[in-house]
C-alpha cells in the first residue's frame, strides 16, 4: 500500500512543482481547473448521481462557473480581494457541520441537491485560492510551494505518526482512522518543511514575514487542511464509500488527494492578502 502511494505521489508532486515554478500562470490555472473538473466528476457521484448524463451536466455547469470566475477576475482586478471573507465564512460553516456530525453520526444529512451545490462552491473557492496565490507578483510560485509543503507535510506526518502513536481518535463518527497524535505529527512535519523552505529562500535572497505571522498562519492553514479532509470524509460516509474514485493507485480518487487543499488554499490566500 505504501509503495503504491509513493509510486503515485512522488511523480505527481514533482510534476506539479515543476509546473508551478516554470510554467506561466495560464498553464497553472488550466492544470488546477482540470483537477477541479475531475474532482467535480467524483463529487457528483458521491451525491448519489451516478448516471453519465447527470455527471456530464454537473461537470459542464462547473466548467461554466470556472469560466465565469476567470472572466470576473480579468474584468475586475480587485475581484480577488473580495471573495476571501465569504470563503472563510463558508469553511466556518463546514466546521460547524463537522462538530455536529462528530457528536452524532446522523446529526446532519444534506440532501443530494444541497451536496451538489456545496461541491460547486467548495471546488470553486479552492481553484480561486490556488490561482490567486500563483499569480502573486514575484513570489507566487514560492508561496504556492509553501502551501503544498504544509498540506503534504501535514498529511505525511499524520500518516506515519498516526500509525505509530495513534491512540486518541480525532473524530471517530466521521473518520475512525484519524487521531490527535497523527494531527500533532502532521503539524510538526509541516512546520519542519516550511522552515526548510524559508532557510532555502533566505539563501536565495528572499524576504519573508516575521515568525509572528508565519507560525500562526502555518498552524491555521494546517488546521484548515484537517477540516477539508474531514469534510470529504463526511461526504464519503454519506455515500457509504471508502474512496472518492480509483484514478490514483494507492490514494483512491482525485478528491482523496486534494481534500485538504480544498480548505487550506482559500485560508492561505486570505492570509497572504494581508501582506499585500
Amino acid at each position: 500500500m505504501l509503495r503504491a502511494r509513493l509510486l503515485t505521489a512522488l511523480p505527481l508532486a514533482a510534476g506539479v512543482l515543476a509546473l508551478i515554478w516554470f510554467a506561466p500562470s495560464t498553464w497553472v490555472s488550466a492544470l488546477f481547473a482540470l483537477v477541479a473538473l475531475l474532482g467535480a466528476w467524483e463529487w457528483v457521484a458521491l451525491c448519489g448521481r451516478q448516471t453519465l448524463a447527470v455527471r456530464l451536466l454537473y461537470v459542464s455547469l462547473f466548467a461554466a462557473v470556472l469560466a465565469g470566475l476567470n472572466a470576473a477576475g480579468a474584468a475586475a482586478p480587485r475581484f480577488q480581494e473580495v471573495w476571501g471573507v465569504p470563503a472563510l465564512i463558508w469553511w466556518l460553516a463546514v466546521l460547524v457541520l463537522l462538530l455536529a456530525q462528530s457528536r452524532r453520526p446522523d446529526a446532519v444529512l444534506l440532501p443530494p441537491a444541497a451536496r451538489m451545490v456545496a461541491g460547486l462552491i467548495t471546488l470553486s473557492l479552492a481553484w480561486l485560492g490556488l490561482v490567486a496565490i500563483h499569480t502573486r507578483p514575484d513570489d507566487g510560485a514560492f508561496w504556492l510551494t509553501v502551501l503544498f509543503s504544509l498540506v503534504w507535510g501535514a498529511d505525511i506526518g499524520a500518516y506515519f505518526a498516526g500509525h505509530r502513536f495513534g491512540r486518541l481518535r480525532l473524530a471517530p463518527a466521521i473518520s475512525p482512522g484519524k487521531t490527535w497524535e497523527g494531527v500533532a505529527g502532521g503539524i510538526v512535519t509541516g512546520l519542519a518543511l516550511m522552515v526548510l523552505l524559508m532557510v532555502m529562500g533566505k539563501g536565495l535572497g528572499e524576504a519573508f514575514p516575521s515568525l509572528g505571522w508565519l507560525v500562526p498562519t502555518a498552524l491555521i492553514v494546517m488546521a484548515a487542511s484537517v477540516v477539508g479532509d474531514l469534510g470529504e470524509s463526511v461526504l464519503k460516509r454519506w455515500a457509504d464509500v471508502k474512496d472518492s474514485g480509483r484514478l490514483l493507485p494507492g490514494h483512491g480518487g482525485v478528491l482523496d488527494r486534494v481534500d485538504a487543499l480544498l480548505a487550506a488554499a482559500p485560508v492561505m490566500t486570505t492570509a497572504l492578502m494581508q501582506l499585500a
